[in-house]
Formats: structure tokens, C-alpha cells, sequence
């Protein structure tokens, strides 16, 4: 047998703002330990061989954040705490439930463009 693939990948984004930025932050001084709570939960349950934690860059839902996107699925967490990670891991990870009222709102996470929509709508040709 290989080396089992994660079933999980949980990209929580490490964006800090500097100073005077215009746009919210993800990252500041009341979260900014919110990864590392994260990788340590994960690792207390004994779930880093199939989940993988990654810090990212910006996600582009600043003004939601801190936010966090678990694959497969989609699933865009928001507003993101301690305690919400906990539920996460908890009832998303392992339970396989995710929880609707911690996801981002439809308005702000419709259905995906493809890439072909996305090159019109920027009026290059496919």
C-alpha cells in the first residue's frame, strides 16, 4: 500500500495587512494564533496524516475574515475563532458535517466562473 494522499486540505489565510491598508486583514493581533491553534488541534487528534493545514495568501473575502477554505467541497469558513476551529475540526473533519452557519454567505460565494467566462469578462479571447 502507498502513502496514503490528506483527505482534507484546510487553507486558512495568513494575510496580514499593513498599517493603514485600506482592506480588513485576516491576521491581527487578537487572531494571529489562530493557525497554530489549528495545527495543534489537528495534531491532538492524531489527524495530520489526512488533513492538511496551509497557510495561504490572500482568499479574497477580506471583509469576512479571518477566513478559511476547506477542500474538498468549497467550503468557505468565516469570522473565524478558536472555538470555531475546534467546531470544525470536530463536526466538519470528523463527523463529516459541515456547519451552514459558520460557511460564507451565498451572495459572497456563488457557483464558480470558468475559465473561459472568466478570460471574456476580462475582454481577452479565448
Amino acid at each position: 500500500m502507498g502513502f496514503p494522499q490528506p483527505a482534507f486540505y484546510m487553507f486558512k489565510c495568513e494575510f496580514q495587512a499593513p498599517p493603514g491598508f485600506p482592506k480588513p486583514s485576516c491576521v491581527n493581533a487578537q487572531n494571529q494564533d489562530i493557525f497554530n491553534h489549528l495545527s495543534g488541534k489537528l495534531m491532538e487528534k492524531g489527524l495530520m496524516a489526512t488533513v492538511l493545514p496551509i497557510r495561504t495568501s490572500c482568499l479574497n473575502r477580506c471583509q469576512l475574515g479571518p477566513v478559511m477554505l476547506i477542500e474538498p467541497g468549497h467550503f468557505m469558513y468565516v469570522g473565524l475563532t478558536k472555538e470555531k476551529i475546534d467546531e470544525i475540526i470536530e463536526k466538519h473533519i470528523i463527523a463529516g458535517t459541515p456547519i451552514e452557519e459558520y460557511l460564507i454567505d451565498k451572495e459572497f460565494w456563488d457557483e464558480p466562473m470558468s475559465a473561459k467566462d472568466a478570460m471574456r469578462m476580462a475582454g481577452v479571447q479565448a
